[in-house]
């Protein structure tokens, strides 16, 4: 058994925020933690100790782009370039593509899993079952319906969460409600459905929103659509990707005041510019320039972000005013919920796998820990700094 004491600082546990802390961990997990520090405590210099980000929407990282590299190699290089910035647990999320990539990415995703790979979960299928009018930086090309063979590829059992985004306009909702049955969890997004069309969707099963306000039917006063339709709802969880250029911060602002918070993810949306030495990219022959954080194509439409969670985390307490508890909860605690790993993911707390992050008193990762052992690439990230 391995014991961690933390002084001085703002430690976001299970039951609250305390200025200290002594972790033991043991097989990866917490199996105790006290309010006091022992000796050789920790000092976070009025930092923060938060349980580790869980994204489920990481298009790439590292150079890498999970599209273009559907190996258990390319899943690991993209975690490990989002572990110095907290990230624990993630989905690597597939951009429209033809159902045989789709068949890979799942199969990769599981040969993961049982290589383990640290923090992958699951995978993120984001369309190909999209609205064209809303397709954002998707290539229509590849877009198609919930036909027999996408459906035996979903529903195949695997050993992780399988997260669908998909427009239930373009969707038989008795299919829509079939995935959910048997455990895929149903996002909505890139759809232009009307108020009623969504929700009849989340009736049918879909209980999550794929990054709120992009890529959706907007809300306006006798047309509420899919953003009024989930601000309405009080139980899908919906993404945010707060880096200052998806959405307006105003805007997140009235969607957090309206919706309960523990429905509110952050997400981080990344491409492989995240951690890269090299910013632009190319998505399916298509060229990406990235500048000041933003990622756009040729034709100036949004291709995902070079946000990090840790950067999310900091944008949500300064840019937005949530407490940085709740941040940590938006980054951590809600996205295990959704993803029905509360048991074991998603907060500091006896019986939970020991996964955190360490941050400054200006919210800049300093460390991560999964199960318990320091990151080797948070070590790297922190000497080539």
């Amino acid at each position: 058994m391995t014991s961690l004491s933390f002084v001085n600082g703002h430690i976001v546990t299970a039951h609250g925020v305390q200025a200290a802390a002594t972790i033991d961990v043991e097989n990866g997990g917490i199996v105790a933690l006290d309010a006091n520090a022992g000796p050789g405590a920790i000092d976070l210099d009025g930092g923060w100790l938060m349980p580790g980000f869980i994204d489920t929407q990481v298009n790439g990282g590292g150079g890498v782009l999970f599209n273009a590299d559907l190996t258990v190699e390319g899943i690991a290089a993209i975690g490990e370039a989002h572990r110095p910035y907290g990230t624990t647990c993630y989905l690597p999320t597939l951009i429209s593509d033809s159902t045989d990539a789709i068949a890979h990415a799942l199969d990769a995703t599981d040969a993961a899993i049982a290589a383990g790979v640290p923090g992958v979960v699951g995978a993120h299928i984001e369309g190909p079952v999209i609205n064209v009018s809303r397709k954002g930086i998707h290539d229509p090309k590849h877009f198609g319906t919930l036909d027999d063979r996408l459906m035996d590829v979903l529903l195949a059992p695997r050993r992780g969460r399988v997260m669908v985004t998909l427009a239930p306009e373009v969707a038989a909702l008795d299919r829509i409600a079939a995935l959910a049955r048997a455990g895929v969890l149903v996002s909505l997004g890139h759809s232009d459905a009307t108020y009623a069309q969504a929700r009849d969707g989340f009736a049918a099963g879909i209980t999550g929103v794929t990054h709120l306000f992009n890529a959706m039917s907007p809300l306006a006063h006798r047309a509420p659509g899919v953003v009024g339709a989930a601000l309405d709802d009080q139980q899908v969880y919906c993404g945010l990707i707060v880096d200052g250029f998806h959405v307006e911060d105003a805007a997140l602002r009235i969607a957090l005041r309206a919706r309960p918070l523990d429905r509110m993810m952050l997400v981080s949306d990344a491409m492989p510019c995240v951690n890269a030495r090299v910013k632009d990219f190319v998505l399916q022959g298509r060229q990406i320039h990235v500048e000041g954080g933003r990622c756009v194509g040729t034709d100036g439409t949004l291709a995902g972000s070079d946000l990090d969670m840790a950067r999310a985390v900091r944008n949500t307490v300064v840019q937005l005013g949530i407490a940085p508890a709740q941040a940590a909860a938006m980054a951590a605690t809600n996205p295990a919920a959704f993803l029905g790993l509360s048991q074991t993911h998603g907060s500091l707390a006896v019986g939970q796998r020991a996964d955190w992050v360490v941050l400054d008193a200006d919210f800049n990762a300093v460390s991560t820990t999964i199960g318990g052992t320091l990151s080797e690439a948070t070590r790297h990230h922190a000497s080539a700094a």
